[in-house]
């Protein structure tokens, strides 16, 4: 039920244990939704294992080249980044099991999200490797490299960050995923991708019903963790090796850029919870809702800007490639 009006607590006064367990029955209930829902599916069934061949080392076979590949280096990218990133599971079990703990329906939740996100490493790197799309030599030591690193969230012990943060993440993921699939042009690629795809949806529907939950019990509070969440937002990919380059790559190339941050993340997620049409904030929850209605004003202009910019670019280039 709603606080009552004369007692919302900020998200600094908000007591974070206290909703945890306030929410736990609403857990239960998105957990058995969700796995009446999911559906069970196997990763070497989407892997061509018949394209594979030894590489070069103890079993002598052939060294990797690029040509063997058929995917180009933008779809190589995206593809390693979002592998990456899927390989840093241990630190993200490890971040929300001290959140949520191991007990309860929190605890079956959180080794489940698990469970389900160890199949997208598997299944991508067996892709990668077997169609031989990566160096092999270099995806592993750029696996060495990022998880040797490990992974804090911003948002350790505040739990209401948390699940914004996540709500968020868990479309976007999904999104670059999707998009990466169809940026490849290969149909075994793009059904691979998609299948992991539909998993992060119900990743991102199960977060997103909890954090409207968050909204009904402690409104003020919420809105001031979202505003958080969308002023600091980054990838938890963020840490690869060369990020920024990668992602600028990535959103010239239209699989993950701050048009499609801004329209097809944060805004249809803040739409589902009623965000911005919510009636039960206090004053403190009003100034952070219009601070973060300018921020998507300011994040439009943003966008607009970046495509003028990439158009212009992409103008240049196929000129140039008349010439």
């Amino acid at each position: 039920m709603p606080l009552p009006t004369d007692s919302r607590p900020t998200a600094d006064a908000v007591d974070q244990t206290a909703l945890l367990y306030e929410l736990e029955p609403v857990v239960e209930e998105n957990l058995n939704r969700h796995l009446a829902v999911a559906k069970e599916w196997f990763p070497h069934a989407y892997v061509p294992w018949s394209e594979g061949r030894d590489f070069d080392g103890p079993l002598g076979g052939t060294p990797w080249e690029s040509g063997q590949s058929k995917l180009d280096e933008t779809a190589r990218t995206s593809l390693i980044l979002n592998l990456l990133t899927e390989d840093n599971l241990p630190s993200y079990h490890h971040e929300i099991a001290l959140l949520f703990g191991r007990d309860g329906a929190w605890g079956t939740w959180v080794h489940r999200w698990t469970a389900e996100e160890g199949r997208h490493g598997t299944a991508i790197r067996d892709y990668l490797l077997t169609t031989r799309a990566v160096d092999p030599i270099a995806l592993e030591r750029a696996r060495m490299t990022h998880m040797s690193t490990g992974y804090v969230s911003p948002n350790s012990r505040q739990f209401v960050n948390s699940v914004a943060y996540v709500s968020f993440q868990e479309l976007a993921t999904r999104i670059s995923h999707r998009n990466t699939g169809v940026y490849s042009g290969e149909p075994l690629c793009e059904q691979l991708l998609t299948r992991i795809a539909a998993d992060e949806n119900l990743h991102m529907i199960f977060y997103r019903n909890l954090l409207s939950a968050a909204f009904d019990a402690a409104p003020d509070a919420t809105m001031e963790a979202v505003l958080d969440v969308v002023k600091g937002f980054q990838m938890p990919g963020a840490t690869v090796e060369n990020y920024t380059r990668k992602s600028v790559e990535i959103a010239l190339a239209g699989i993950y850029n701050l048009r499609i941050h801004r329209d097809e993340v944060l805004v249809p997620v803040l739409r589902n919870v009623k965000a911005l049409e919510r009636t039960d904030l206090g004053p403190a929850g009003e100034r952070a809702r219009e601070e973060l209605a300018g921020i998507l004003d300011a994040l439009d202009v943003a966008a607009s800007r970046f495509e003028e910019k990439r158009d212009a670019r992409l103008a240049r280039r196929a000129e140039s490639a008349q010439r």
